[in-house]
């Protein structure tokens, strides 16, 4: 009996190890754009919804879209313009829905375009009914050569008691609309990078 209780055990811990639950234990969370963005035209799919469900394809994660309860503008100049607005009010616009329980998940992949050096303010929105203490946040971002930026470092000072990494993914909209190859690759080099298992 004592065998048998010791092979179970080896099993069990060998698949934990492996990483085989890994997909109930992350989430992909992002806010994406679609209509006209800067460099690649009007889109039907968004830059950061396509580096988001590559994410979610290498680790195995479940995936969540916020999705703004008044829609940006579909112009590109309107929708920033609006987008700057909202941060210099550091306003708190609403989301369709009901987020996600948070409580069964460790990790949480994080996507949002970058705007005006932050994330997008219905990502605060989110973050703030989400409930995200205690959780390992991995931002994602797409941009058109502003890379990350400081949008880590404001949501680690937003919200302190989460586990914001700042060794985020940046990664140009053009690409992410272009270039799924190249996307790939940097997806995997950054899971890599922080110590992730991913396809």
């Amino acid at each position: 009996m004592k065998f048998y209780k010791g092979i179970i055990a080896m099993i069990t811990t060998a698949i934990l190890s492996s990483g085989a639950f890994a997909a109930e234990k992350s989430i992909v969370i992002y806010f994406s754009h679609t209509g006209e963005n800067y460099s690649v035209g009007v889109i039907k799919e968004g830059n950061t919804a396509k580096v988001a469900k590559e994410i979610a394809r290498q680790t195995g994660a479940s995936i969540w879209e916020i999705k703004e309860a008044e829609a940006y503008p579909v112009k590109y100049d309107e929708c920033i313009n609006r987008a700057k607005k909202e941060l210099q009010a550091k306003a708190r616009p609403a989301f369709v829905g009901t987020a996600p329980d948070l409580a069964a998940y460790d990790t949480i992949y994080l996507g949002y375009p970058n705007w005006w050096g932050s994330a997008p303010m219905v990502v605060y929105s989110f973050l703030d009914k989400a409930k995200a203490d205690g959780k390992r946040i991995l931002p994602f971002c797409t941009h058109e050569g502003s890379g990350l930026g400081s949008t880590a470092s404001k949501l680690a000072k937003a919200y302190p008691n989460a586990k914001i990494e700042q060794k985020g993914l940046a990664i140009r909209g053009a690409t992410a609309q272009k270039d799924a190859k190249t996307v790939q690759q940097n997806v995997a080099e950054w899971l890599k990078s922080l110590g992730i298992k991913g396809e």
